[in-house]
């Protein structure tokens, strides 16, 4: 290995500031009649019907900015880990695209299942459960989220579960769904340290706070496999994403768990042996690195997950993780 591989940060996504507490108010009728403070109330995020057209307005946007490879058609549509991870992509498909994208086809969302919950302070968000025309039979999975009462709705996570694994949520009378707080104490692990525990079980290689799965288990096998070509030396960096626009979040579900979407961050560093050389890379990777890949390529990428976080007094202890999307967002090549 030439030099080892240090731990950086990702850029951040700039968002607006969260509006300041003693201003904030939000209507939940139509008529304006009923006016609280956002802030210090527990209320719903939104209304279906809102919910929906931020759904729509996303779809749109998103479809322009995959035809036209440009993320200034749908920046303000997203943000958090599908931000970095869209925005990467679109930048690739332009650099060898130029014209726009030649295989566009619209994503289409539909038989949309929206769970709201109810919740004080912001940021405010709530999960869109769709059917796609795009990934087989798996559901897209989508978490919109905002910081304010005029700002437009993001989607900040998204993910494909197969059909059947999404769980039922804890709803109350009027069929809102429950937020959990990340420094909760009675899941078998605090969603807020859920990307911590993750990246350590990735660098450590066992764990018993995972259970075995194609993102887990079957993740590290295939690292292992891969690190065993030969000529050439595979070194990794995990680390935790927890903070701002990538900080978690969960529902509760029926059984007293939670389903939890948060992100992770990984550095994949390839280096040939003398003699040797680094594999051919794709052209959207060669779109996304700097430098001249001679000996090494070092790959910066974001994943986002959603996992299911079993209650502390429950049987089943192990945490599994439903689906994973992950997206490189630079290269170094040396």
């Amino acid at each position: 290995m030439s030099r080892d591989l240090g731990p950086r940060r990702p850029r951040r996504l700039d968002r607006s500031a969260l509006i300041a507490a003693s201003v904030t108010a939000l209507s939940l009728t139509a008529s304006g009649c009923m006016v609280v403070h956002g802030e210090r109330e527990v209320l719903p995020a939104t209304t279906k019907a809102e919910a929906a057209k931020a759904l729509q307005q996303f779809t749109a946007a998103y479809n322009k900015a995959d035809k036209a490879y440009d993320s200034s058609l749908d920046s303000a549509h997203v943000s958090g880990a599908l931000s970095a991870i869209d925005a990467a992509r679109l930048k690739a498909g332009a650099k060898n695209n130029p014209g726009g994208n030649p295989s566009h086809t619209p994503l289409e969302l539909s038989d949309a299942k929206f769970t709201i919950p109810k919740k004080a302070g912001w940021p405010r968000w709530f999960v869109a459960d769709t059917a796609g025309n795009k990934g087989g039979d798996a559901r897209w999975v989508l978490v919109f989220t905002r910081d304010g009462l005029n700002e437009t709705w993001q989607a900040s996570y998204l993910t494909l579960v197969a059909r059947g694994d999404m769980p039922k949520f804890k709803l109350d009378g009027d069929g809102w769904a429950e937020a959990v707080p990340a420094n909760s104490t009675d899941l078998a692990v605090a969603p807020g340290t859920l990307s911590k525990d993750y990246t350590s079980y990735l660098k450590s290689g066992s764990g018993a706070a995972f259970a075995d799965g194609a993102q887990t288990s079957g993740w590290i096998a295939k690292r292992k496999k891969d690190a065993q070509k030969p000529g050439l030396a595979t070194q990794y960096i995990d680390e935790p994403l927890n903070d701002g626009d990538y900080a978690p979040l969960a529902l509760r579900t029926e059984d007293g768990g939670a389903l939890v979407f948060f992100t992770s961050h990984h550095y994949v560093k390839q280096t040939a042996y003398p003699g040797s050389s680094i594999p051919a890379q794709s052209a959207d990777v060669l779109a996304l690195t700097t430098g001249e890949i001679k000996q090494s390529i070092t790959m910066d990428i974001i994943s986002n997950q959603v996992a299911l976080d079993p209650p502390k007094s429950g049987g089943d202890q192990k945490v599994s993780v439903l689906g994973r999307i992950q997206g490189l967002t630079s290269a170094e090549g040396s």
